[in-house]
């Protein structure tokens, strides 16, 4: 992960609010930002802005939770912007957005897009739009994304795990998602690519819901999952 990225966003996570104890509000909930999603892949649906659209999705899945408060910091220049407004005077002082009453985030969460695979197997007829099978193929997905938690006052990384999203041609693999598809992945909302970033979304919801929230030995059940998927990788590397 670019060094320089995450000096930036992590300022940006830090540096606005009082702390880790405001930011956590009178119902204990944690404050989280999400940063910008990164890609390290080939995937031909990453185009310019996927990376914040990954970002609002997860944001709204996490608020959709109802166990997170979620600071938008992809808005954040608006926000500045319409406080400066207030500032200057040019504006009703009882309607004006205020200053120093931003929320500021306990955590940042980061996300990489590390792995992407895709492919499509004949079941004989039907058509194909686009490399997407219809009716005679079956398609399926692979997403990988390195999900990390900083601690915007200490630095460190509390929470850090890879998450998969699996999808086949006649649906997702875990989970309901909330939200909807827009912006350049609107295409893909239908096709495996977007059912399976569906899929990862769900699952890097529920682990930081279970980790960071829940804490009810629904830890055990990741710790096995990541095991398994380490264990996959080995295979597949032919590691000794």
């Amino acid at each position: 992960m670019n060094k320089q990225w995450v000096a930036i966003a992590f300022a940006v996570a830090s540096a606005i609010g009082a702390g880790n104890a405001m930011a956590a509000g009178g119902d204990g909930r944690p404050a989280v930002g999400v940063a910008e999603f990164r890609n390290e892949t080939g995937a031909s649906w990453w185009r310019g802005g996927v990376g914040w659209e990954l970002s609002g999705m997860l944001s709204n899945e996490l608020s959709s939770s109802g166990d997170f408060r979620v600071v938008e910091r992809n808005k954040l220049q608006n926000v500045l912007e319409e406080q400066n407004l207030a500032a200057s005077g040019r504006v009703a002082p009882s309607t004006g957005a205020k200053i120093g009453k931003l929320t500021g985030a306990q955590y940042l969460v980061t996300g990489t897009v590390t792995a992407y695979e895709e492919n499509t197997s004949s079941t004989g007829g039907g058509l194909s739009f686009k490399g997407i099978g219809l009716g005679g193929k079956s398609s399926e997905a692979y997403l990988a994304v390195d999900i990390r938690v900083i601690n915007t006052t200490t630095g460190d990384i509390d929470y850090s795990r890879t998450v998969e999203g699996r999808s086949k041609s006649s649906g997702i693999a875990v989970g309901v998602y909330r939200g909807g598809f827009g912006g350049s992945l609107a295409h893909e909302e239908n096709t495996p690519a977007g059912k399976a970033i569906r899929a990862a979304l769900v699952e890097i919801t529920d682990y930081l819901d279970c980790v960071m929230v829940k804490r009810n030995g629904c830890e055990s059940d990741y710790r096995a999952k990541e095991q398994k998927r380490r264990a996959g990788d080995k295979k597949a590397l032919k590691l000794d």
